[in-house]
């Protein structure tokens, strides 16, 4: 079998379409982009119950900006839960990880201020509607179920500026690459990534890109499937073997053949397709507390 590109009942030049919109948006959407609001200071040990929509994410914290147009910076940690909210009397939330939180998707904080004016998040949930909405096209295409979810989508929308990462450093490189068909880490791609953990840099600030990819061959839909499933299994080697936090972690997203590296019409082409590629990122407006060697 090879990898595989659909056909579906959507179509391709509509999957296409929102796949590269989610790409571009997915580029790093940084706050000194977006149209400043009015930033909130919490006061430390203050009880906090916000709904916002997420304007951007940096490693561990994001801004999240409520109907005011008041912007709090939100912490995440270790004992952060994240879940959808409940459907029904006998019907849970389903838990996610901190990956779930990306621009756009609007939802609500329950937490306590911090000495450095942030809100440390406790609880977060948001709409399982919501959350399809943003991880397909940073809300632009699910309907939302009252004006005010609608007023948030709107201005997470005109808020968003997309970034060519000129406010972020990139101190290391990584690419992994899958055989046909496969989501499994060869040695190889465990080794790079061992290399790429072990140049992780100390900072608390730093954050790491995951893409992934495959060869044009085959079914669209299918090839959307195993690129995430790449890019899921880097991940879990990264927290499970080298405890990077998944609130450092941005997004693994799979993109399918979207991105060709090189010709795809010949084996060794389609060899150098099927890939995953990790980035490690430093803001270069926060202070370092430790120094990262420079991208190869």
């Amino acid at each position: 079998m090879k990898d595989r590109v659909s056909r579906g009942p959507i179509g391709r030049v509509v999957i296409l379409g929102v796949v590269t919109m989610i790409g571009m948006l997915l580029a790093s959407v940084v706050y000194g982009e977006i149209q400043p609001g009015t930033k909130r200071a919490v006061k430390a040990g203050e009880d906090l119950d916000i709904k916002g929509v997420i304007l951007s994410r940096d490693g561990e914290t994001f801004i999240l900006r409520d109907l005011t147009k008041i912007d709090t910076v939100v912490l995440l940690t270790d004992s952060t839960t994240i879940k959808s909210a409940k459907k029904g009397l006998f019907r849970g939330g389903k838990e996610f990880d901190v990956t779930a939180l990306v621009p756009g998707l609007i939802l609500t904080v329950k937490g306590k201020g911090d000495t450095e004016g942030r809100l440390m998040a406790e609880k977060i949930t948001f709409k399982d509607t919501d959350y399809k909405a943003a991880v397909t096209a940073y809300a632009m295409t699910e309907p939302v179920d009252d004006k005010a979810d609608k007023a948030l989508q709107d201005a997470a929308k005109a808020d968003q500026r997309i970034s060519d990462l000129d406010d972020y450093d990139v101190v290391k490189v990584v690419t992994v690459y899958f055989a046909v068909n496969k989501a499994d880490l060869s040695a190889e791609a465990k080794a790079s990534l061992d290399e790429l953990a072990a140049k992780a840099p100390g900072a608390k600030n730093y954050k790491v890109e995951v893409q992934g990819f495959t060869d044009s061959t085959g079914d669209f839909d299918k090839n959307l499937e195993l690129s995430q499933k790449r890019a899921d299994a880097v991940v879990q080697y990264l927290a499970v073997m080298h405890n990077i936090p998944l609130r450092r972690i941005e997004t693994p997203m799979g993109y399918g053949a979207t991105k060709q590296v090189t010709d795809d019409k010949t084996k060794a082409g389609q060899a150098q397709n099927r890939r995953v590629e990790v980035r490690v990122l430093v803001n270069k407006g926060l202070a370092q507390t430790s120094t990262a060697p420079a991208a190869k």
